[in-house]
């Protein structure tokens, strides 16, 4: 008789809403090499398709509404979530869909607002960010923004690292719990500052000299949102984040004729 092989315990379920990258270093595809490493078991609702390469995004497509929310439905209804990490949204349509659907969820939401990628493209139509703010960040239980994508939401421009305060405020009253202010393309050390309205924590990292940084936004949200599920509490899982992040930056490889990914599997290489 044919014995079925023993089975383990279920790791804690993150499930990702985001874009697809047809070159495997940012989007679905890095949120769920991160999961992996990360030790939780990664679940996707894709968004849109992209069609990239290391040099830039050469078009996306967006889903239909109703395709993101019956992969929402399939995946809350049966399977549930520990956490949920969402990055390209592309529309006004798709943010209002996956914010209503995530409102009901008992379970933290990390919020990378994807506005731009690597390269520069645009990956966010102009119209769907004030859905983003008024729907999307505040069902965050962190949100993730870069300094493009601050500026973009609030007006606020970072020039250096003193100006981070002011951005953090600015994005924290738009709703989200926790704000996590990336400054990595700041001069000097790379610093984030997590915010919660009241204490700010700055996190710091060593700047490695590597040019293949594709991924990293996805990367560090994913790896937020992992931790989150592992039942870390916020501080210690952007500590745990970014330190697997700034290992995946060091271990960075090329990748085509452009900029390459980060390596997700540098702890096991």
């Amino acid at each position: 008789m044919t014995q079925n092989p023993p089975t383990g315990p279920t790791p804690p379920l993150v499930l990702t809403v985001a874009g697809s990258d047809s070159g495997g270093g940012a989007g679905i595809q890095a949120d769920l090499k991160t999961m992996l490493a990360c030790g939780v078991h990664g679940m996707s609702v894709i968004a849109a398709v992209t069609a990239q390469n290391s040099l830039g995004v050469q078009g996306y497509w967006e889903l239909p509404p109703e395709a993101v929310r019956a992969q929402l439905d399939s995946v809350l209804s049966d399977i549930g979530v520990h956490a949920v990490k969402t990055g390209m949204l592309a529309s006004t349509a798709l943010v209002e869909t996956v914010a209503e659907a995530l409102s009901a969820v008992d379970a933290p939401v990390i919020v990378d607002p994807v506005g731009v990628s690597k390269h520069g493209d645009t990956l966010l139509a102009e119209e769907a960010v004030d859905a983003v703010r008024t729907a999307l960040l505040p069902v965050a239980t962190v949100a993730t923004p870069n300094l493009w994508e601050v500026e973009q939401l609030t007006g606020v421009k970072v020039v250096d690292e003193s100006g981070m305060r002011e951005a953090a405020e600015a994005v924290k009253a738009l709703g989200p719990r926790w704000v996590l202010i990336k400054g990595g393309h700041l001069p000097g050390e790379p610093a984030d500052l997590l915010f919660d309205g009241e204490t700010e924590r700055r996190y710091t990292a060593p700047r490695h000299d590597n040019r293949h940084t594709h991924g990293t936004g996805c990367t560090l949200a994913s790896a937020i949102a992992s931790h989150l599920a592992l039942g870390a509490d916020v501080p210690t899982a952007v500590e745990r984040a970014k330190e697997y992040v700034t290992g995946a930056i060091a271990a960075g490889f090329p990748l085509g004729a452009g900029i390459g990914p980060v390596d997700h599997g540098w702890r096991t290489r």
